[in-house]
């Protein structure tokens, strides 16, 4: 639904705001007076949210990418400035359009957007009454502004993984992003300072407990049903709590909130909530249409509403004819460490030699390219709480144990032994992570909340975390039209 909402486009400068008189509203749009009129209405505004944040530019697949070819797994094959060369390169600038500008664009507009939705709410809470609106409205209008605070959570922990410094490097005490929590609608609002990077964090737990309480458990009850993967639920929001308190390096509360989604012994389930469970075959997961009950959350693609062009995570991965193959496995990375083992079904159904290199085919759909886009599962949040509880005492070796061998035991026979240490143990479930999530923008983000040096690759040198380029600069928009923000250092 196109909605006549006036609202500043943020970090580009420019604003869709006219005079009424010179651009009256299309008969085709709906006036922001009347948005909040019918359920039917509202509801189609919440679709709308989900919209922005899986554009292409943003979690429709640019987001995972630049967070995989950041690191050192991947070697870029075109040099293509406006397919992530420059990102696997770290050679941006604060005017590199194609990354820099435009991920922090389309972010702040899905925060905008979220922003502009919740407080209509506020606002016209007096028109939620019969017969209008049904008597269990109350409910859903707080489930409505869950599954957006849940977006916009998303959205600034996105923000923070590139253009800030990790929570790490001084106990988040470093600056972070402008904290946009209004309704922008003109360029006068745009002057804000940056808020640390603990505020933020502060601010995204917060938008989460919210969803936590506010979400349904399910929508349906069938766990493979694309409302449970496609739309937040509850477990939604915990899961997505223990990816950000790993990075927060709180492993007790990774913990705790995991345990909330996790069985205490295997088979491992979500024992409210969507059943969501870990599947058992790792390739099904990504098969067509991808709705096992092992996906927690995914952005779909339609072939009237699809990634994009250059946006689509099978063509930066996968070779031709499906897409381009602008990226193809290091050698060096984790392709050609012995821990997967060539056997392995991660190996044996994702990766694929094409003229000399090897490629990834998680993504197997060619055009208009409808894979989804994954943004959480449950192999994640086993391995989280894996991680937090190595990380918490030695007491918890056994049952961190038991979940990282699950998750690798699915996929490799090859299983590590109950006499493990402790620091053996973490380095094996970071290892892990890499095999399961290569290709799901999770290494850079488990480099950097460790405050660790981004290795090389191929002509690439290390980017030490002293590096200026360890994060990305603020792009040149946003600091030419926000007069209170305040540089990267080094840019």
């Amino acid at each position: 639904m196109a909605v006549a909402f006036c609202t500043a486009l943020l970090g580009l400068g420019t604003a869709a705001c006219n005079d009424d008189n010179l651009n009256p509203i299309p008969e085709t749009l709906i006036s922001d007076q009347v948005v909040f009129d019918t359920p039917a209405r509202i509801e189609l505004q919440v679709n709308n949210l989900y919209a922005y944040v899986k554009t292409g530019a943003f979690y429709g697949g640019r987001y995972t990418v630049y967070n995989d070819v950041r690191a050192d797994d991947f070697i870029n094959r075109t040099t293509n400035s406006v397919t992530a060369f420059g990102v696997w390169a770290h050679a941006l600038t604060p005017t590199s359009q194609n990354d820099v500008v435009n991920l922090w664009s389309a972010a702040y507009q899905a925060i905008n957007q979220a922003n502009v939705f919740l407080a209509g709410m506020d606002a016209n809470s007096v028109k939620f009454v019969a017969p209008t609106f049904p008597a269990t409205f109350a409910t859903t209008a707080e489930q409505y502004k869950a599954e957006a605070r849940l977006l916009r959570a998303l959205s600034y922990y996105s923000l923070l993984q590139l253009y800030a410094r990790p929570y790490a490097d001084g106990a988040g005490s470093k600056l972070g992003l402008p904290l946009r929590l209004q309704a922008e609608n003109s360029l006068p609002g745009n002057d804000l300072a940056r808020s640390t990077v603990a505020e933020v964090y502060t601010q995204i737990l917060a938008d989460l407990q919210f969803a936590e309480t506010n979400l349904p458990l399910t929508y349906t009850g069938n766990a493979a049903a694309a409302p449970n993967i496609t739309r937040a639920h509850r477990n939604t929001a915990i899961a997505l709590k223990t990816r950000v308190l790993l990075s927060m390096q709180r492993y007790a509360d990774v913990v705790t909130e995991a345990n909330k989604i996790v069985s205490a012994s295997a088979p491992f389930t979500a024992t409210t909530g969507v059943p969501n469970a870990l599947n058992a075959s790792i390739a099904a997961v990504f098969a067509s249409p991808q709705e096992t009950s092992e996906s927690i959350f995914s952005f779909p693609f339609t072939a009237q509403n699809a990634p994009g062009t250059q946006n689509q995570l099978a063509g930066y991965f996968t070779p031709t004819p499906v897409g381009n193959g602008e990226f193809f496995l290091n050698t060096s990375g984790i392709l050609g460490n012995a821990a997967w083992a060539a056997t392995d079904a991660r190996r044996t159904s994702f990766v694929f030699v094409s003229g000399g290199a090897s490629y990834l085919r998680k993504y197997a759909s060619g055009t208009p390219y409808l894979d989804k886009s994954p943004v959480i599962r449950y192999a994640e949040v086993m391995l989280n709480l894996a991680e937090g509880l190595a990380r918490t005492s030695a007491t918890n070796i056994p049952r961190a144990l038991e979940l990282l061998n699950a998750v690798r035991g699915r996929s490799n026979g090859s299983l590590y032994p109950a006499t493990i240490s402790q620091q053996d143990l973490i380095n094996a479930i970071l290892l892990e992570r890499r095999i399961e999530f290569v290709g799901e923008g999770i290494r850079n983000i488990d480099i950097m909340r460790l405050n660790q040096t981004i290795p090389a690759k191929s002509s690439v040198p290390a980017i030490p975390t002293s590096d200026p380029r360890y994060v990305w600069p603020i792009p040149a928009a946003e600091i030419q039209t926000n007069a209170l923000i305040v540089q990267n250092e080094g840019y």
